[in-house]
């Protein structure tokens, strides 16, 4: 398992991205029941996104999840991430959105994890203009299918601003739309990610847990054991548990 793929489960617990351990389901539920955990958060299986499966693919790696009494707490798009920048055709994050939602069904989970797109080579004001109105037609798609997109502290617009982030929440103004804090974004992105977690707490439905160090050059680095890097992991943990953070049953916040 790779020491940036840890994040918080229910209580306390953890579990983890299964492809970071394995790329296929049979390493990925080995690996998660060695260490005891109860769910995996899926990405890829062999090395294909999960919306580029087929569905009978998909139920059959259903089938072997509830053999090893394993959950699905969160299915990882790739709607609005690196790769896509706000000007490339956005059919593509439609259909993604609309085949993980079929997907969660089997899978058990109604949790996508999304970010808000690269620039594209836009001004500032119009690369918000497009993030912020392709979210909030996800997000009203989201409502109609059942699910919630949980937008992830990493590349895109709202990626690693606090006032950005609650501005796509205020201008979405969706249930659907909700916050995934990743504790170690900040050190290859070049932000305060706990400063960052002070100001989402209400909105952050899922956590992933990770640290590292700075790179030799920007925007790299060095990803290290919990506790070990710069990005403050028990300090974020604190004020998640203060403020009643409690994981996740599924796909269901728990706060207190």
């Amino acid at each position: 398992m790779s020491r940036s793929a840890e994040l918080l489960d229910l209580t306390g617990r953890i579990t983890g991205i299964g492809d970071e351990a394995a790329p296929g389901l049979a390493g990925q539920i080995a690996v998660a029941r060695a260490l005891g955990w109860s769910a995996l958060e899926l990405r890829s299986l062999d090395g294909t996104a999960l919306a580029d499966l087929s569905e009978p693919v998909v139920r059959e790696a259903a089938g072997h999840l509830h053999a090893a009494g394993l959950g699905v707490v969160c299915l990882d798009s790739r709607i609005g991430n690196w790769a896509r920048p706000v000007t490339g055709p956005f059919s593509a994050d439609l259909e993604e959105l609309e085949r993980l939602a079929a997907y969660g069904r089997i899978l058990g989970c109604r949790s996508l994890r999304v970010m808000s797109w690269t620039d594209g080579g836009l001004s500032e004001e119009a690369w918000a203009a497009g993030a912020i109105d392709r979210t909030r037609r996800l997000a009203r798609r989201a409502e109609a299918l059942g699910v919630e997109l949980l937008h992830e502290n990493c590349a895109g617009w709202a990626g690693s601003d606090a006032s950005r982030t609650l501005r796509l929440l205020a201008e979405v103004d969706s249930p659907a739309l909700r916050v995934l804090f990743d504790t170690g974004n900040g050190v290859p992105y070049g932000y305060d990610a706990h400063a960052l977690l002070e100001e989402l707490l209400p909105h952050v439905a899922h956590v992933h847990v990770k640290d590292a160090l700075p790179g030799d050059r920007p925007g790299e680095a060095v990803y290290t054991l919990p506790g070990e890097g710069a990005a403050r992991v028990a300090d974020c943990v604190r004020l998640l548990e203060e403020h009643g953070y409690r994981g996740r049953t599924r796909s269901n916040p728990i706060w207190r």
